[in-house]
This record gives C-alpha cells, sequence and structure tokens, in this order.
C-alpha cells in the first residue's frame, strides 16, 4: 500500500483542465513567489545546471513540456526539463536555461515568460547542482494583454513547430497537469531513496520508435538503467515536477 495520501485536484489553485490565462499565470507567479523566499547562495566550488518549468497550453489543455533525452553520456533515454549545464559565458544561472531551451527545442527568451524559482536547488547524480525556473512558453514573443483578456486562453507552440537538437533530444511531449493528480498514471517512488514522491507514466504520450530507459520496478533513484516498458517521470525531473504540483495543489501533493 501507498504510504502517500493520493492528490485531491479540488485543492488546486489554478483549472488542471482548463488552459492557462494571464489570470491564472499570475495566480501560480504569486503562489511561487509566497512559496519560495530563499535567496540562496550559489557556491563557486559547485558545478551547475539550470532547467526551465515549462507549462504550456496544448489541444485546449494545460500541461508541462517535457523532453525524453537523446543518446547522451548521462541520463540517456530519460524524461527531463529543457536546460543544461551553466557555461562560464553564462550571465546566470536564468540566462543559462534559456540559452540551453533555445539551444534544444528552438524556443527564443521572447517566447519564453518566466515566473517564478522552484527550489530548492538540488545536486544531482551527476554532482551537478540544478536550478529549477518555471515559465510558460508563448507562440509569439509574449505581451502582457489588455485586462479584458485576463480569462482568454493563451497559446503556446505545438510540438511539431520546435526545432530540436537531435543529439540532444530524442522526443518532446506534453505532459497534461491532470495526469499528475489521476491515480492511474501515479507510481510511488523514493527521492534519494527516502522522501516519497510520485512519479508518472508517459509512455503513451511520446510517439512510437523513440528509444527511452527506466529504472527497474523495484530500484530507488539511485539506480539508472533498463528499459521496463514504460516511461516516466522520476528522479529529480520528478521531484521538481512533485514541487510544483505542491504549489498548485496549495501543499497538499505529498
Amino acid at each position: 500500500m501507498s504510504r502517500l495520501p493520493m492528490p485531491n485536484p479540488n485543492a488546486s489553485i489554478v483549472s488542471l483542465t482548463s488552459p492557462f490565462t494571464r489570470r491564472s499565470l499570475r495566480t501560480v507567479k504569486e503562489a511561487l513567489s509566497a512559496a519560495y523566499t530563499t535567496e540562496y547562495a550559489i557556491n563557486p566550488t559547485e558545478t551547475h545546471a539550470a532547467v526551465l518549468v515549462p507549462l504550456c497550453n496544448l489541444n485546449g489543455a494545460p500541461g508541462l513540456l517535457l523532453e525524453v533525452r537523446g543518446k547522451l553520456r548521462t541520463h540517456s533515454g530519460e524524461v527531463s526539463f529543457p536546460g543544461g549545464k551553466v557555461d562560464p559565458t553564462d550571465e546566470s544561472m536564468l540566462h543559462a536555461a534559456l540559452r540551453e531551451t533555445k539551444e534544444e527545442v528552438g524556443l527564443g527568451a521572447d517566447k519564453i515568460e518566466i515566473l517564478g524559482r522552484l527550489g530548492p536547488p538540488v545536486r544531482s547524480l551527476t554532482g551537478l547542482r540544478v536550478w529549477p525556473y518555471v515559465a510558460f512558453l508563448h507562440e509569439n514573443p509574449h505581451e502582457i494583454p489588455a485586462s479584458g483578456h485576463e480569462t482568454s486562453p493563451l497559446r503556446s507552440p505545438m510540438l511539431s513547430s520546435l526545432t530540436l537538437s537531435r543529439t540532444e533530444v530524442a522526443a518532446v511531449l506534453h505532459l497534461p497537469l491532470n495526469r499528475l493528480v489521476d491515480p492511474s498514471y501515479l507510481r510511488e517512488h523514493r527521492f534519494r531513496g527516502s522522501s516519497p514522491y510520485w512519479a508518472c507514466d508517459v509512455t503513451d504520450l511520446v510517439e512510437p520508435g523513440i528509444e527511452w530507459s527506466n529504472p527497474g520496478v523495484n530500484s530507488g533513484d539511485e539506480l539508472v538503467g533498463g528499459t521496463c516498458g514504460w516511461l516516466e517521470s522520476w528522479g529529480l525531473t520528478g521531484w521538481y515536477l512533485n514541487l510544483l504540483m505542491k504549489v498548485f495543489l496549495a501543499g497538499h501533493y505529498h
């Protein structure tokens, strides 16, 4: 039996089924600002990475853009956010996340609206300190609309319009928000072998023929490898998705 209570979608501060609007993005931005007030110091002796946690509307549903990593040295074929290692030339952690997103999926900063930080920055299994930023992806360069459009659905780019770096990204997928509260798609994992969180099955969201890998059925997050017939958000990606849903569900996502 799971030791995690099932998430309650009725507690959400924004709709999990209706598209994001200017009003709902403002709600998310205010909630992130209230939830994460600590300013985390950057340790110059560590190696850092930065990722976007990109919200978007697709086919009339709110969700997140996720990647399936290409054949890379680490975490090949796994679900991830856009982002990567911070370079010495990057002006900031956020600049690195935006640069990597442009390189990986072809979206420029003018189409990315930053909503806030998600934290704290956690060390990955490869030793990188990962800094996450929540954003919304716009189809066109985003502008603040007139007040009469506060509740109009916002437009995000179609997956087919993205320009993928095939050396880094095998595929992209849209993970609907309501799947993250649907028990039929959730499986309990242990982050770093101790803290429980929900991993979400995304197998059917990836086009056929894409190669992926997953941890074994009974393995903890310290073990990587093996194809298990399904693909899910787990590890640090899954952990940050849980932190985001805690904000959306007013803390009731355990």
